[in-house]
């Protein structure tokens, strides 16, 4: 049997790094290829998929390796407090951009454009995997596979198509983009085949991907407020389709 200390540290450098229980849950239960996960309490890490997730317990219960706490502690980059992490392989991006350009598609494309906040594209990442949105696509330097990104989406990469472009490599279809003067996103329906795009937090929109939306939309909001947070915006955004159309999967 291989030993699962000699494993992590052969793969950790090519894997993406799942920290947590509920990263290695939702990992699992989307299909991610998980080749080793360690705990330092597999009892407890057992009960918590018994109370949460007992349609993947039996596949964490195969693939869980308890290791000594302080083994544990020197294969990640801080303990989570369920004393659980993996390393899990990174789809393809091949396959990313098949199925973000996938020209049938029902559910939109969420296009974070130059962000800077690790943390806000991981919330992105998992509010698109719960309005079922057909991927999340940054431009820019970030890369939405970052660790601090995968902890942010609770491990929810693996139920959407993930991958960073260019603006001129962009999805097809009608490109809503988020902005103070567009027109009020309550007088539109998106499209399921729409292209979302949201500027980043600091200086809203690209030229070049305001040179390319179709549509310049605005999130309603009371005078003098500057901003909402960038997650918040692609929150509204999503609950705005998904209410005049768009379906969330059950």
């Amino acid at each position: 049997m291989t030993d699962p200390v000699d494993a992590w540290r052969r793969l950790a450098g090519a894997c993406v790094l799942l920290d947590g229980f509920h990263a290695l849950k939702h990992a699992v239960r989307f299909g991610a290829e998980v080749p080793v996960a360690v705990t330092a309490d597999r009892r407890a890490a057992l009960a918590l998929a018994d109370e949460l997730a007992s349609d993947v317990r039996g596949t964490l219960d195969a693939l869980l390796a308890e290791v000594p706490p302080g083994t544990y502690a020197s294969l990640v980059p801080r303990p989570h407090p369920t004393a659980v992490a993996a390393l899990a392989v990174r789809p393809s991006r091949q396959a990313n951009v098949r199925a973000l350009t996938d020209t049938a598609r029902r559910a939109p494309v969420v296009v974070l454009d130059e962000p800077r906040n690790l943390g806000n594209a991981g919330a992105v990442i998992r509010l698109a995997a719960g309005f079922g949105a057909a991927g999340v696509v940054t431009t820019g330097t970030l890369d939405p596979w970052h660790p601090t990104v995968v902890r942010g989406g609770a491990g929810l990469h693996f139920a959407t198509a993930v991958e960073r472009l260019t603006v001129d490599e962009l999805p097809r279809g009608p490109l809503f983009a988020l902005d103070p003067e567009g027109e009020d996103i309550r007088g539109l329906k998106l499209p399921d085949d729409a292209v979302l795009a949201f500027g980043s937090e600091r200086s809203g929109l690209s030229a070049g991907l305001r040179v390319r939306a179709d549509h310049l939309v605005a999130l309603p909001m009371r005078p003098q407020v500057s901003s909402y947070n960038l997650a918040t915006s692609v929150a509204m955004t999503l609950y705005h389709w998904s209410a005049t159309g768009g379906a969330v999967p059950s």
